[in-house]
């Protein structure tokens, strides 16, 4: 059975989160867990169980009292948003809590589990450090087209900057003058033409394929890892124009 410690080993892994981020792992944690007749769990025992504290083999204790008020803050969401309430009787009031009709719905349709993995396998230090806290961030919620539009309007914006471009510069057309082979100011002239070439359509094609369609529509990617393919594209093309700046 998965744990918030299975699912991130590290106190660090676990506080980059936001409380909404939790939220839904812990409500996937607590329809596991609830037992009885009224079918109810007890938060504190998620973080009590599987030596979630204790150093060595737990989080360092100089992080828990962050750790303890994350998880609080969490399960104020699930409990403002009307997906977990008090237990019936006594066992409610002895801190128990049950997931309300919408909660039980949401634990069962939501992959808050599979998103989970799929950041703890994609750290968040891959990411280049102008979007990695606001892009790491959508791919834990699952807004993965939120996440590819952040990351490539990041791409645009650089671009801008670095050539001294105007804000009605934009999209393909932006790129392919600060990329131009012959001309452009992000163009290193020191390597050969056919090279320069390619750099130039490989950013024309990337904002052409990943950051204007999410400007004009909703495109619904639904695979995570596609998600995270696009936004490391997106990573390598800033460390480009990082090196290119004048």
């Amino acid at each position: 059975m998965d744990t918030l410690r299975s699912l991130f080993p590290k106190a660090d892994e676990l506080l980059a989160l936001k409380p909404e981020d939790l939220a839904p792992v812990l409500l996937r944690l607590a329809r596991d867990r609830r037992q009885g007749g009224d079918a109810s769990f007890w938060p504190d025992a998620i973080m009590q169980e599987h030596s979630i504290t204790g150093e060595p083999d737990g989080y360092p204790f100089y992080q828990m009292p962050k750790v303890a008020a994350l998880v609080n803050e969490a399960w104020n969401c699930l409990q403002d948003d009307g997906l977990i309430g008090a237990a019936p009787g006594m066992n409610g009031r002895n801190g128990f809590k049950v997931l309300t009709r919408a909660g039980d719905e949401a634990a069962e349709s939501n992959n808050a589990f599979e998103r989970a993995r799929a950041a703890k396998a994609f750290p968040k230090v891959l990411l280049h450090p102008t979007i990695a806290d606001k892009v790491w961030s959508a791919l834990m919620r699952g807004d993965l087209d939120d996440a590819v539009f952040k990351s490539f309007k990041a791409v645009e914006e650089a671009v801008r900057d670095a050539g001294g471009y105007t804000a009605t510069d934009v999209g393909v057309v932006l790129v392919r003058k600060a990329f131009d082979p012959q001309s452009g100011p992000l163009s290193q002239m020191s390597d050969p033409f056919p090279e320069r070439e390619a750099l130039s359509h490989l950013f024309a094609g990337a904002i052409g394929s990943y950051k204007n369609p999410h400007s004009h529509r909703t495109v619904n990617l639904t695979d995570p890892r596609e998600a995270q393919e696009q936004v490391m594209l997106a990573t390598h093309l800033l460390r480009i124009i990082e090196a290119r700046r004048p």
